[in-house]
């Protein structure tokens, strides 16, 4: 040892200590080699190997066969389960005893047939506490069962992480012995790594730095290898350090345990459900030996599916969120995507999950958690608030590609002006460790300092699981005031946000969107998810509408609650945000297809069996019309022999009528043309169509208006070269934009299908590659504003991105997209970095670009995707990424778009009810030949759209309405209905009525007010 007055290095110091702590260097006192004294092998170890994740009785009950520690097995996603008989030497008496368990998947440890411990050497966590101190009347004979995933943290990965799973992995354990654990050894080192990690922060230059430098090397000094009371001397050292305060002004940190779990990502959602057993026994485990310990634990669907799995581990949960340690929060089914769902949608998400939590255990969550996710939309605040939640978490924003995020507490201001207080972790991550950079980087990183003087700091390992361990409880426990660094307070969401709010008086307000400037290809990738999504909100909805009619019609039919719950459920977990973004291994996207087709078979049971009942079961054809407004369209009604029957229909708001022909105030007329090309007319519009299916015209004829730009043409696919940074599935690059290329071999030229009358069509097909080919029909109904264009891509691309252009004569600086309930605006130009930023964006099923008098929408059936730079408007079609899903993309894609040029706003040209028409299909129905067309509700207003009718959670003969206000206006509405109401109540996103809020209804309606993009919700009693 180097006495005091000898030392001159500051720097050697530091690495003496180091050494000290780490390396073999002094070689009688190596901490790190003392962590664990005597070992003793297992008694006996056996394995049974299963492609199956079976139960623990199941399991129990297999054929083990003797094991060697090192011996491989596999493959990736299977199981391997182990059996040890364990026998405690008596010499260990005393002492603390550990199984020491090293592999390479993740592990849980089972003794008498529960779940005790998550093993994961990515989570630090390698070892189970067989006892904190050995006595006589402890069992020194057990026997344990280890369930061995054959993956790790995060997935499997071949070469990097997101890479796509290698499918013939191996396997093995590297460790399994009985180890005597030092835990004055443990101490000891905590203590070295926390001082040294403040030198490091700190600088050497500074006091507290060097006071930090000084107190370790006194503590290297005293250590002894031959004193073991030494060690507890130098314990005491690093204790006084930590011990001295910090003054009333130092900013707080409030800790709380996190573990983020993806839901499904690079692994299958099978596999998340072990992830929860796996981390949440560990939490715990931990709340037993540390009850200030608090875990912020999201999403109810993987409570659920602990308590279906683990129905013991369950029981712990209930009674620790009694005691305040292991706290639900979000208030939603899944962490979902925060761009992609419908309104609708979020509403369920919330709607799902607060009653889950209530349900379970008593609790309404105030705050929104999603820590991740690719964006956020500017309705999500209204939303928030309605569902009973003031506040919101959030850290993705770090991300950020091109601009730093301004603010990481502040108040975020939605579309229709609600407010939430908003906290942005500074530490830019939800699984920290409590480590001292950690702590100085929250603190020193947060934007709002002279505002705030709180900031949260979430620890554990998260995406994958693990969650906190003991070492990060340690550390923390150690600098909860400490002079030099930030207060550390154990504390809960609500804790940090009531004193959040109670300081917020000087918090700036961010208004509309949270747009993440990264992950913008997660509008495209995997298309089939996209339209799967679609489709399924599309005919939830659909069912609920018919089945709440049918309950009013019919005294018979039972309104399907629980189906539709289940059905709910299984869309919103497929809204999580690694699966509709497409952000997922390939085994996720064919268990989340699957899913849509569970929704579709069942979802068509349910709204064929609803319309039945509407239609009185007769014989004759009907139409049945879920959409708030009466529709006039071109319908097919079966398939013929020869070519399909058409019949022009009216069908009321929200009602049913039988199928009557009627003549089109002018038939469609379809003209080849001298040059080739083909002139498509309705009365409505005209247009050109290009031997190669690009449109030369597009013409609006009470406007006397062309749609297109001089010399360019529309309808022109364009393809690009995409290959991101890193994240491959998630990410497409500005600099993609350089590699335009047109799409212009003629396979098949322009030729007629249909020469008019209701409907004319053409058809023409175009090679993309040796490999891709496109097959677009252009379909001009009669009555119909817009062109529609339904697309079949056959797609075998690597790396590119397929895009179509319309450049349209319409001159703005900004453009409108749909979000959920309303729209917004974004910039056509890239003046700023913020708007460059901008270049590919989301929206719902419109976006619209429009000048005074005049402009053109773009309407889409399953795509998110788009672009309008100056006067080009793009959207996104398909991409083709290699991670972490080989064959994202790849196959035979559907889908449909339409062009549609319009006179004034487009509020006023009924864009967005053309929209929700190309989506919501009308349903053809069987009806009593002199049924009378009916119609059960309307509004007065355009501008109000009726978007939901339910029955009511927790009262049956009670119904749910739903109503936003769409074009951005201040507008009173009556909503009217032929159904026997009794009373109508005003009440929030749950279904909980507002007694102060009567709905009155008086003989021609119930007459509503609303604000701009206001979201309204009524319970009306029948």
């Amino acid at each position: 040892m180097y006495h005091q007055s000898v030392l001159k290095n500051r720097r050697s110091l530091l690495e003496r200590a180091e050494k000290f702590v780490s390396e073999n260097y002094f070689t009688d006192c190596n901490l790190r080699g003392r962590l664990h004294g005597n070992s003793w092998p297992p008694e006996s170890l056996a394995s049974f190997l299963t492609p199956e994740r079976i139960t623990f009785t199941e399991a129990s009950q297999q054929n083990f066969a003797p094991h060697q520690v090192g011996d491989t097995f596999g493959p990736t996603w299977w199981t391997c389960w182990f059996r040890l008989t364990l026998n405690i030497p008596e010499s260990w008496r005393g002492n603390e005893v550990h199984l020491l368990w090293e592999s390479d998947g993740e592990a849980m440890v089972w003794r008498d047939g529960q779940p005790v411990q998550g093993l994961t050497k990515e989570g630090e966590k390698t070892s189970y506490i067989l006892s904190t101190c050995l006595k006589d009347e402890e069992p020194h004979s057990v026997i344990l069962y280890v369930e061995m995933a054959c993956n790790g943290l995060f997935g499997n990965g071949r070469g990097s992480m997101i890479a796509p799973p290698d499918p013939n992995r191996k396997f093995s354990v590297k460790r399994a012995e009985l180890v005597v654990f030092n835990r004055d050894v443990r101490e000891l080192l905590t203590d070295f790594e926390m001082l040294i990690d403040i030198v490091k922060e700190l600088g050497e230059g500074e006091q507290r730095g060097y006071q930090a430098l000084f107190t370790v090397n006194e503590m290297v000094n005293l250590c002894e290898p031959s004193d073991p009371g030494s060690f507890s001397k130098a314990h005491s050292l690093a204790h006084n350090f930590f011990s001295q305060r910090n003054g009333e002004s130092q900013h707080t940190v409030h800790a709380m345990g996190h573990c983020h779990i993806d839901t499904a990502w690079l692994w299958p959602f099978e596999e998340t459900i072990r992830k929860c057993g796996r981390s949440w026994v560990t939490a715990i485990r931990l709340m037993e030996k540390n009850p200030e310990f608090v875990f912020a634990c999201s999403q109810a669907q993987q409570f659920q599916w602990i308590k279906s799995w683990y129905p013991g581990l369950y029981s712990q949960i209930q009674d620790y969120v009694k005691k305040g340690q292991f706290i639900p929060v979000g208030g939603v089914w899944v962490e979902m995507d925060g761009n992609l769902p419908s309104g609708e949608s979020m509403v369920r998400q919330f709607l799902e999950g607060q009653r889950f939590f209530d349900q379970e255990f008593g609790i309404t969550c105030r705050e929104f958690w999603l820590p991740d996710t690719f964006g956020y939309s500017a309705q999500l605040p209204q939303i928030m608030q309605g569902c009973g939640l003031s506040t919101f978490l959030t850290q993705k924003l770090s991300f950020n590609l091109v601009n730093t995020f301004p603010h990481h507490s502040f108040f975020w201001e939605g579309l229709d002006g609600s407010k939430v207080l908003t906290h942005f972790p500074p530490g830019n991550s939800y699984g920290m460790n409590g480590k001292v950079e950690d702590l100085l980087k929250t603190m020193k990183n947060n934007k709002d300092k002279g505002r705030a003087n709180h900031s949260a700091l979430l620890f554990g390992f998260g995406d994958g699981g693990g969650g906190p361990t003991q070492l990060m409880l340690d550390r923390l426990q150690r600098v909860r005031d400490t002079d030099g660094l930030p207060k550390v307070q154990m504390s809960s969401p609500n804790r940090f946000f009531s004193q959040l709010q109670a300081d917020s008086a000087l918090l700036c307000t961010w208004s509309g969107e949270l747009f993440l400037e990264l992950h913008n290809g997660t509008y495209t990738t995997q298309a089939q998810i996209k339209r799967g999504n679609r489709q399924c909100e599309t005919l939830l909805h659909d069912v609920e509408v018919a089945s709440s009619l049918a309950l009013c019609r019919d005294g018979n039919f039972k309104y399907p609650v629980e189906k539709l719950q289940q059905l709910w459920r299984l869309l919103l977990l497929n809204q999580f945000h690694d699966v509709i973004p497409g952000s997922c291994i390939e085994m996720v996207v064919e268990e989340a297809l699957r899913y849509y087709e569970d929704i579709r078979s069942d979802g068509t049971a349910l709204l064929r069996e609803a319309c039945g009942a509407l239609g009185s079961k007769g014989k004759s054809a009907g139409v049945f019309n879920s959409l708030p407004w009466e529709r006039n369209e071109v319908i097919q009604t079966q398939e013929g022999a020869g070519k399909p029957d058409l019949v022009l229909v009216r069908v009321p708001s929200v009602g049913v009528s039988p199928v009557k022909d009627a003549e089109p105030l002018a038939p469609v007329s379809v003209t080849v043309q001298a040059d080739g090309t083909v002139l498509m007319e309705n009365g409505i519009l005209q247009t050109v169509v290009n031997k190669d299916g690009t449109l030369a015209s597009l013409y609006l004829n009470n406007a006397n208006r062309e749609a297109l730009t001089d010399g360019c043409h529309g309808n022109q696919f364009v393809i690009f070269d995409d290959v991101p940074l890193y994240w491959d599935a998630w990410d497409v690059m500005d600099y993609h934009l350089q590699t335009r290329k047109l799409v212009q071999e003629v396979v098949q030229p322009v030729h007629v299908v249909s020469s008019g009358g209701l409907r004319g069509s053409i058809s023409f097909s175009l090679r993309i590659s040796d490999k891709s080919t496109i097959t677009q029909t252009i379909v001009m109904d009669a009555m119909c504003p817009y062109i529609k264009f339904n697309t079949e891509v056959k797609w075998a691309e690597s790396h590119k991105f397929l895009k179509v252009e319309f450049p349209v004569r319409v001159h703005n600086p900004n453009a409108t997209y749909e979000i959920q309930f309303g729209h917004l605006q974004r910039p056509t130009h890239r003046n700023t970095s913020w708007d460059w930023a901008r270049f590919e964006v989301w929206g719902h099923r419109w976006a619209d670009l429009s000048e005074h008098n005049f402009g053109v929408a773009l309407l889409n059936d399953c795509k998110y995707g788009y672009s309008v730079h100056k006067n080009t408007m793009t959207l996104s079609l398909l991409r083709a990424p290699k991670s972490p899903d080989a064959n994202a993309d790849m196959g035979t894609h559907h889908f449909t778009y339409a062009i549609m040029p319009h006179s004034g706003s487009f509020q006023d040209a009924s864009v967005i009810q053309c929209a929700y028409n190309l989506n919501f299909p009308l349903r053809l129905i069987q009806c009593d030949p002199d049924t009378v067309p009916w119609s059960a509700f309307s509004t007065s207003a355009q501008a109000v759209v009726l978007e939901t009718i339910k029955q009511a959670e927790d009262r049956k003969g009670a119904l749910i309405v739903r109503l936003f206000e769409s074009h951005g206006s201040s507008v009173t509405a009556t909503l009217c209905t032929t159904l026997p109401v009794k009373e109508a109540w005003h009440c929030d996103l749950l279904e909980r009525r507002d007694p102060t809020k009567p709905a009155h209804i008086t003989s021609g309606g119930i007459t509503l007010n609303f604000s701009p993009f206001q979201i309204v919700s009524l319970l009306l009693i029948l």
